[in-house]
């Protein structure tokens, strides 16, 4: 039984508690203004356990400092996208990027490779660099819906990146959750995914899912408390619901084939 603020219900998933390192709702801050924070946090923020300002959206927006301090208010904490680190990167600017991170206060980083091309003994030597900076996330895939990596390859860059001080890895989907775990029309590359968690463990893997059908596969293969990412600030409800078995998607899933029976009764019953 899970006990929430308007009433009880039975037979629903046990959540995770936040802090927690396992049940990740990662959101994606596309530029939200800082009333948009606000009221976003206000219905939201029991649900939401780190927020990515996405891309080099933080590079434009007008209201940053104020916004940060809104999520640091709240005790949510937040990072610059990867392809900020990116940008920096390319410009040989890395030194002035740490300066950004400590100019800001990040506790946390995404280090990634998707826009540009990056060794991967060079992107493993900025994490292990990083890593006694902030907490560092670590972003796996490629931005190009054409450039297909296979399984053997994200396993093994997946453990390398952990080996050299990541926290967590990130599997790539872009905001639209359409190139990296997934075919450019939405649908998850299953056994890709199979694969990868056969070798990695799950707690280890923020799973970028920003589409409703590709939250609802991951919640189905690796439970309640499986971590996604990339979820837009109106869909944290309703991904908590889809957690929870509350939603048509997911609805029977947690529900014991018991539970079902008598409920088909019970509503035999009632139409009687």
């Amino acid at each position: 039984m899970n006990e929430h603020p308007n009433y009880v219900l039975n037979g629903v998933p046990e959540r995770s508690l936040k802090p927690r390192d396992n049940g990740y709702t990662m959101v994606m801050d596309k530029g939200l203004s800082t009333r948009e924070v606000e009221d976003m946090l206000s219905v939201s923020a029991d649900y939401i356990d780190i927020v990515k300002l996405g891309w080099a959206t933080s590079y434009v927006v007008p209201n940053l400092k104020e916004k940060l301090q809104v999520y640091k208010q709240a005790g949510i904490p937040y990072y610059f996208g990867g392809t900020l680190f990116e940008a920096f990167l390319i410009r040989k600017q890395f030194e002035d990027y740490r300066r950004v991170l400590e100019k800001y206060d990040m506790e946390y980083v995404e280090v990634s490779d998707g826009s540009i091309s990056l060794p991967h003994e060079e992107k493993c030597k900025y994490i292990s660099i990083l890593k006694e900076q902030v907490t560092v996330l670590s972003e796996v895939g490629s931005k190009d819906v054409n450039d297909i990596i296979p399984p053997y390859q994200w396993i093994k860059l997946m453990q390398a990146e952990l080996d050299a001080g990541a926290w967590k890895v990130i599997g790539e989907a872009r905001e639209g959750g359409n190139v990296g775990l997934f075919r450019d029309s939405g649908e998850v590359r299953q056994g890709l995914v199979k694969e990868i968690i056969h070798s990695i463990p799950s707690d280890k893997i923020i799973w970028e899912a920003p589409q409703k059908s590709q939250q609802t596969w991951f919640i189905k293969l690796l439970g309640a408390n499986v971590n996604l990412g990339n979820i837009a600030p109106n869909e944290v409800i309703p991904l908590e619901t889809l957690r929870l078995g509350l939603r048509s998607d997911t609805f029977s899933h947690f529900l014991r084939a018991e539970d079902i029976n008598e409920g088909m009764q019970l509503r035999g019953n009632i139409a009687k």
